[in-house]
């Protein structure tokens, strides 16, 4: 969601389209030129372990492919320290600096409910950061990662592991976002910690049952997608373009499994559509 949360905010935000969609998370790539198939898969980035389930089809596309990319190179030992330096407020700030002082308050005290952790010790964190435990929150569990256990898998089977995306330019995206919409946001979140946890879920039910376009909708629709609707070009239509080179030259490479948040795939601008523009086939399998 989020493992890195930056992927789950990508994951929670989507189009909707006209375009008609296969009910599949898992899609094979084949055509122009190749001689072996590759696969993007969506994730959810953050569930709860009993709710991490991988179909047989999915497990035989790992075991088929020869290199992984996800949204980026998350085996980076150097990945860590440069995210948790991303997403500290620069020039001394604190979200007290942000917030009124019964939001401030309010958001506290869900904090430390929800995760044993209040803003004395995090409010120095992005409120992106701060979101991130919120939805933790909201899913009442130790979160598990699909991209954590698809990496595993690759490096158990010393499989290259790789980034469609740099960090920065990921993080880039997100401070692009007025401070005023993030803070609202999260006070917003802990106002109504029920009616997140409810969209969760129903986003969380769409997803296991592989109907992409309920969850494409129901992403649209989202009350609690961290005040990021407004940016929903740079955040997915501009990322799904600039991947599709990348997706290009490594599938020409050898046989590779892509796997980024499930709100990257639909969509008339999204990978699915844009690699059937270049003249692949791409095929929705259960």
């Amino acid at each position: 969601m989020k493992k890195g949360f930056l992927s789950l905010c990508a994951a929670i935000l989507c189009s909707t389209s006209a375009i008609a969609q296969d009910n599949s998370l898992l899609y094979e790539v084949t055509g122009n030129g190749l001689t072996q198939p590759s696969y993007l898969y969506g994730t959810f980035h953050l569930v709860c372990p009993n709710d991490l389930v991988l179909t047989e089809a999915t497990k035989k596309a790992v075991a088929d492919t020869k290199q992984l990319y996800l949204e980026i190179d998350m085996d980076d030992p150097a990945l860590q320290s440069s995210m948790m330096r991303s997403m500290m407020l620069t020039g001394g700030k604190t979200l007290k600096d942000y917030l009124p002082a019964d939001d401030y308050t309010l958001l506290d005290n869900h904090l430390k409910a929800t995760s044993g952790m209040g803003l004395a010790q995090v409010g120095g964190l992005k409120p992106i950061a701060i979101y991130s435990f919120m939805t933790m929150g909201a899913l009442g569990c130790q979160p598990a990662s699909y991209d954590m256990t698809l990496m595993q898998m690759a490096a158990n089977d010393k499989k290259e592991i790789l980034g469609l995306e740099k960090l920065e330019d990921q993080l880039a995206i997100f401070d692009k976002i007025p401070m005023e919409k993030q803070v609202t946001m999260l006070a917003d979140m802990a106002r109504k910690p029920g009616e997140v946890k409810a969209e969760l879920d129903k986003l969380l039910a769409a997803y296991k049952s592989q109907d992409l376009t309920a969850m494409m909708k129901q992403m649209k629709e989202s009350k609690y997608d961290g005040g990021l609707d407004d940016f929903e070009a740079d955040l997915l239509d501009k990322r799904n373009q600039n991947w599709i080179p990348v997706i290009e030259k490594a599938v020409k490479d050898k046989p590779t499994l892509f796997a980024f948040g499930a709100g990257h795939l639909g969509g008339d601008k999204g990978v699915i559509n844009l690699l059937r523009q270049k003249g692949y086939t791409v095929k929705g399998i259960r």
